[in-house]
């Protein structure tokens, strides 16, 4: 095994891991990891071994500051994995785990959900997260299988099973040029399905690097603003302590001054990796690009590559800003945002503007007295 080079008293690192790297038994037409199977087209089986996936979790339970380890596994699909290969995670977090308290939450499509698979997450504390778009007109617009067909039918079974079992689970979903334009029935839907932690992720796909142009299912920063606004309302009216929105709850954060949960809204980033099948690392999984790979862990420890000058450098992009928003009012609630959404110029013509910005200004002036007065009752509790 590697040499791990000890980082203490430094900013814990989450990586993203993609035991199945990019394939997916879906073809969303706005997904951006399907094209990722090109950077490695020349091997046959893009599956984490056995070697890989012991290598990785002896170095990264002994690289965490902290006591709390959390291994977060990602798509592709994660589910096209078996659930031995799962079973050996356990195996070999026991293995290494010493006085660290290890959690892992896993990313779905759900479509593959089975009772096996609920009775696993059940009896070992795994949190799943559900992609769901929505209602199905609104789901089965963009998240079809590979024959074209619908999914939501699939993922609602699997939404089924896991609460018959008593699994916990949230919801992530894309915020997209279709059902942006339905905040209310959109929102009420998950409160109907028993969500209670929802996620929003809004697609900004340029059209080509370097564009500012955007592809169709994008959602328009307008859509973003009006969409958030709308969803934030009926939750502030029916849900608040009820239903957590993860980027209403990351925007208080920055209204009480502490880190929030979401690596987008912090004043810094560069924290949440990337790991391929193979153990390459990449600076985050927005940029799995040749020229982010740091490099791999079978090579060199994990520690050094997320922790080295080639990530510190990746980190710094996060606070460098045109003056339009270093002046913003609202700055220390976005802090530019995320560096892959900064594809627009200021009209002064300094590069840099998030693409969702506008909407996100109008969201933030909307929900500013809300989130002020809700800082200071809970300063004032503390």
């Amino acid at each position: 095994m590697q040499s791990v080079f000890t980082a203490p008293f430094t900013h814990p690192v989450y990586v993203m891991l993609k035991p199945a790297g990019s394939r997916c038994n879906l073809s969303c037409r706005y997904c951006y990891y399907l094209e990722k199977s090109q950077l490695y087209k020349d091997v046959a089986r893009h599956v984490m071994s056995d070697e890989v996936l012991e290598e990785f979790t002896w170095q990264y339970i002994r690289m965490q500051p902290q006591r709390e380890v959390l291994f977060i596994w990602h798509g592709g699909e994660t589910l096209l994995m078996p659930l031995t290969f799962y079973q050996n995670v356990l195996r070999l977090q026991r293995k290494y785990a010493d006085f660290h308290v290890v959690d892992n939450c896993i990313q779905t499509n759900g479509t593959l959900m089975t009772e096996d698979w609920c009775r696993f997450f059940r009896d070992n504390g795994w949190l799943v997260g559900i992609s769901i778009d929505g209602p199905q007109p609104l789901h089965d617009a963009y998240r079809k299988d590979r024959r074209g067909g619908q999914t939501h039918p699939q993922v609602m079974r699997a939404v089924e099973m896991l609460e018959r079992h008593g699994v916990m689970w949230n919801a992530l979903a894309v915020v997209n040029r279709l059902n942006a334009d339905h905040p209310v029935e959109f929102y009420r839907f998950f409160k109907s399905i028993g969500c209670r932690y929802l996620q929003f992720t809004p697609i900004v796909e340029p059209l080509f690097p370097g564009s500012s142009l955007v592809t169709p299912e994008s959602v328009s920063s307008r859509q973003w603003g009006a969409f958030l606004c709308q969803v934030f309302d009926e939750w502030r009216k029916h849900d608040v302590g009820e239903v957590c929105v993860q980027l209403f709850e990351s925007t208080l954060s920055n209204w009480l001054g502490v880190e929030p949960g979401l690596c987008s809204m912090a004043d810094s980033c560069g924290y949440s990796l990337a790991m391929e099948f193979n153990g390459d690392v990449y600076s985050c999984d927005h940029f799995v690009f040749p020229e982010h790979r740091l490099g791999n862990i079978m090579e060199e420890p994990l520690s050094r590559l997320a922790h080295g000058a080639r990530q510190r450098a990746f980190q710094s992009v996060k606070a460098s800003l045109p003056r339009q928003c270093r002046q913003c009012p609202y700055g220390f609630l976005c802090h530019g945002e995320c560096p892959k959404n900064r594809l627009l110029q200021t009209p002064e013509g300094e590069a840099g503007l998030n693409y969702l910005c506008e909407g996100y200004r109008r969201f933030f002036a909307h929900s500013a007295d809300f989130m002020r007065d809700m800082a200071a009752k809970v300063s004032g509790s503390q």
